[in-house]
């Protein structure tokens, strides 16, 4: 019923601002909807999508990956080599300045990799920055990054989150200034903030040859706007050109109408649930036991999931991590949807009547309550709770939950690292603590032969399959809706360019 009048109320809208214009190219502004709110711009102290998407824009790594080719190019460095196996020397672009006149040289990614490098320097995603130990400057534009140990996915990481900042600045105003008034060497630059709310980009005229492109539009004015019916409605009124994972249903009725662009990609996050087998909330939690843990696994019918709700890209995803990430083995245990298997496997476990759980979720709340309504339907009654994603990520790290839905994009970096060894090697956002497989994901993730890689991931993989220490579900797709006045060609990796948007 409230799709029926969403639909009927889209189609009036349709009507009555028919002829209206959808960009604002006289004024070379593009307004872009954000649906969930980005606190902290500093990229190394928040792990949202959009966090990844204003990292792009503001900062620049020293590597870049090719979305279409993955190849490895050269951008704050122009070429790298390995000493040895724990030693990567990278020569450094000349020329470039930052947004505040800063002149870019060595000092500032020595500073970098030894500021975020520090654990006690609290960034968020540790696996990100962890297998750092230090950088060293040989000269002004030579500089050597030291590996704690072994690491072949270092590359990969360079090529993404790992952003260089101002030394000189960074030292004075620290995470919290630089969330305030970010300043990198980016395509764009920060004009404006207001954590959670607002943001305002403008073309970096002095942008150096990189490889992300140069910026065409002048200004990117970017919302946060939690309600996707708001969003749509400023679509309609021409107050935003850009909108992105809008829900399937309204984005098939939008690209129904001619004065939008609506374009299906798919991307790298996958959508899981975990369960509490270490019982951090206690040793009386049900989700202890392995048989209780499979029961969920066949509770969930993810393909009619991506049947009813998520439609285009998605696919079913029975492994820890994203199917074309190195090392993601895919012939692991795979958990049918079998309801009745999964109220005799309860019965087994002690539990012939079900019980009663806090059930926790951040995002898609649809998603999230017919995932809890499948778990409902077996007798795991879900006292349903969504939060923001920073409390619940908090509450995650401090005190844990029973079962959660939670989504992970690996920072749309290609190796299992990014993904299976961030949840699973006893960080705060580890729920099975299982110390044979942190020791797997250990030899895995340093091992410079790549067979051998695989062999540990696979291992790890297996494992945490058959004791479904998670609940694998689906892929994601994105579907991005703008006005028929923007030209932009989405990536499969999940990160908005502006450096690619245009105005027709």
């Amino acid at each position: 019923m409230k799709l029926d009048i969403l639909k009927s109320s889209v189609a009036a809208m349709a009507l009555t601002v028919a002829g209206a214009a959808y960009a604002d190219k006289a004024s070379d502004t593009l307004a872009v909807g954000f649906t969930k709110e980005l606190e902290n711009v500093d990229s190394y102290f928040n792990s949202s999508r959009e966090g990844v998407v204003m990292q792009r824009a503001i900062w620049d790594g020293l590597i870049y990956r090719d979305p279409a080719t993955n190849e490895y190019i050269g951008n704050l460095a122009t070429s790298w080599e390995w000493i040895d196996d724990v030693t990567l020397e990278l020569k450094l672009r000349e020329g470039v300045t930052f947004h505040n006149g800063e002149a870019f040289n060595a000092d500032d990614v020595v500073y970098t990799v030894n500021f975020v490098a520090v654990e006690e320097n609290g960034v968020k995603t540790q696996r990100n920055v962890n297998w750092m130990k230090s950088a060293d400057k040989i000269d002004d534009y030579t500089v050597r990054i030291n590996l704690k140990a072994p690491f072949p996915a270092a590359i990969e990481f360079l090529s993404g989150p790992v952003s260089m900042y101002p030394n000189e600045y960074y030292a004075e105003v620290g995470p919290s200034g630089m969330g305030l008034n970010p300043v990198g060497t980016g395509p764009y630059k920060a004009t404006s903030v207001t954590p959670g709310q607002h943001f305002v980009l403008e073309r970096n005229e002095n942008y150096h040859d990189s490889p992300k492109g140069q910026p065409s539009i002048g200004k990117i004015d970017i919302r946060t706007i939690p309600d996707v019916n708001t969003q749509l409605a400023e679509m309609f009124t021409g107050t935003l050109d850009l909108i992105w994972q809008v829900p399937s249903d309204q984005a098939e009725k939008l690209g129904q109408m001619d004065q939008f662009t609506v374009v299906n990609e798919s991307t790298m996050r996958i959508g899981y649930l975990t369960l509490d087998a270490a019982g951090r909330t206690g040793e009386d939690n049900p989700f202890t036991k392995l048989k209780v843990r499979q029961a969920v696994a066949h509770a969930i019918d993810s393909q009619t999931l991506i049947d009813a709700l998520l439609k285009g890209k998605s696919k079913v995803v029975h492994s820890a991590c994203f199917p074309s990430q190195f090392g993601c083995e895919q012939d692991v245990k795979a958990y049918e949807y079998d309801p009745e298997k999964a109220k005799a496997l309860l019965a087994e476990a002690g539990y012939p009547d079900g019980f009663t759980v806090p059930f926790y979720a951040y995002r898609d709340r649809d998603y999230a309550e017919a995932i809890s309504s499948y778990m409902n339907a077996v007798g795991i009654k879900t006292e349903f709770n969504m939060l923001k994603y920073s409390a619940l990520r908090e509450l995650r790290a401090s005190k844990g939950t029973p079962v959660s839905f939670q989504t992970w994009g690996s920072y749309s970096i290609n190796d299992t690292s990014a993904i299976t060894s961030q949840f699973f090697k006893f960080g705060d956002l580890d729920d099975s603590r299982d110390a044979e497989v942190r020791d797997w994901l250990d030899i895995a993730d340093s091992s410079t032969d790549g067979e051998k890689r695989k062999e540990y991931y696979s291992k790890a993989l297996k494992k945490i399959a058959d004791e479904a220490y998670w609940v694998p579900m689906f892929s994601y797709n994105t579907n991005y809706v703008f006005g028929n006045e923007v030209s932009y060609t989405p990536t499969p990796d999940e990160v908005l360019r502006f450096t690619t948007m245009t105005w027709n």
